[in-house]
């Protein structure tokens, strides 16, 4: 992987992991446009996620200390029981990943026409997130598993894991602030998850699948930085109801990818 491959994949992966238009879906599309398979690194794989964790670690410190302070109370009060709706959050994408991982790994081997059927999905559901209740409701158990469910769909490459989850919470009643937060906190579990079933592969893997160290430090900070600056941009997108701007983008790479894959490019 060369150092620029890394520097445009680590800045797709930080944008599109917060901003509701699929970094799964772009992360394919890059290698297609770059005619690389250079995402497939394991290693790379894992510094970039790691790198996108980081940037929510740092913009929800408060938060996220807030809530360990809460654990060590060892009582039953508002902070523990907001750690058990994310806790909620992650089982239904946990047990699929665990017993469903060979096949979906199948979904991400340059199926660019799904990836633009799927931009167009989300393009949608940013749409249908005018429809928001204007009544907040609080987070209760069964919406913070109805949320869990959605970002099951997110799997999909081309569903945006944050415009599923943000519209799901807002079409549940859940206000734009708090839709965000939980949204973000939620996504902290699968991605810690998935990162040590990916350092599990990688140190299982053949010594041929070693990548240098400059592309991957280009990468980590590219992801962290892009990562960072998505999170807060898409908080302040979501508290504004702005969310719905970037239907049309995933309408309009959508279309394009669709017609990328039936004109054969790459195959």
């Amino acid at each position: 992987m060369s150092v620029l491959e890394a520097l445009i994949l680590g800045i797709v992966q930080g944008l599109t992991e917060f901003l509701p238009v699929s970094s799964s879906g772009h992360i394919e599309l890059g290698k297609a446009l770059l005619g690389t398979e250079a995402a497939d690194n394991m290693l790379f794989t894992l510094m970039v996620h790691l790198a996108t964790t980081l940037s929510i670690l740092i913009v929800f410190r408060k938060d996220i200390w807030s809530l360990i302070q809460n654990i060590f109370t060892f009582k039953w009060n508002a902070g523990n029981k907001y750690i058990a709706f994310l806790l909620l959050t992650a089982f239904p994408i946990g047990i699929v990943g665990v017993l469903f991982k060979d096949d979906i790994k199948l979904l991400f081997e340059g199926r660019l026409l799904l990836v633009g059927c799927m931009l167009l999905v989300t393009g949608v559901l940013l749409l249908l997130s005018k429809l928001e209740r204007k009544d907040a409701s609080p987070m209760t158990w069964w919406r913070a598993l109805i949320i869990g469910f959605a970002q099951v769909i997110a799997i999909l490459p081309g569903i945006s894991r944050s415009g599923m989850t943000i519209s799901s919470a807002l079409a549940l009643g859940v206000s734009r602030e708090e839709a965000a937060r939980f949204s973000f906190l939620m996504v902290l579990i699968p991605i810690v998850g998935g990162s040590l079933l990916e350092l599990k592969d990688y140190l299982e893997a053949p010594a041929q699948t070693q990548a240098e160290s400059l592309p991957l430090l280009v990468g980590f900070l590219a992801a962290f930085l892009s990562g960072w600056a998505a999170c807060q941009w898409m908080l302040r997108i979501v508290k504004n109801g702005k969310i719905t701007w970037f239907s049309a983008y995933c309408f309009l790479v959508g279309t394009i990818t669709i017609a990328v894959a039936l004109s054969g490019f790459g195959s």
